[in-house]
């Protein structure tokens, strides 16, 4: 077994993949699925598979239910607040400034995606 890709649905195509672009993210690849009812879009930091799907249901316009069970997804970054400028320069802010989990532990903050989709960024220099 080895982690494969983690999935979320979005309502709006462009917004999304400029959000994940501005996280670094380039398309692979897409298709479209479901007997022809939705599109998948495969996103992969660069020299690394694609790991993140977003999904695309014809017809949709209500936001999704994320539920109580849905945490985040985390990404690292070596510098985090040349990440935070760069996020900032496209209108991307952390809910609260960045912080240390535990003494001594890697700083980190959350972002939103235009889903409210929760993703973690962590320090690791």
């Amino acid at each position: 077994m080895h982690f494969d890709h983690t999935m979320v649905r979005v309502l709006d195509e462009e917004r999304s993949i400029a959000f994940y672009r501005s996280l670094g993210f380039e398309e692979v690849r897409r298709a479209r699925v479901g007997g022809d009812t939705a599109t998948v879009v495969f996103l992969g930091l660069p020299g690394e598979e694609p790991r993140l799907e977003l999904t695309l249901n014809d017809g949709r316009t209500e936001p999704y239910v994320q539920g109580e069970a849905y945490g985040h997804i985390a990404l690292t970054t070596p510098d985090m607040d040349a990440e935070l400028a760069a996020l900032a320069a496209r209108g991307i802010t952390p809910e609260k400034p960045p912080y240390a989990s535990r003494p001594g532990g890697s700083r980190i903050c959350f972002i939103r995606d235009p889903d409210g989709y929760r993703i973690e960024l962590i320090e690791r220099p």
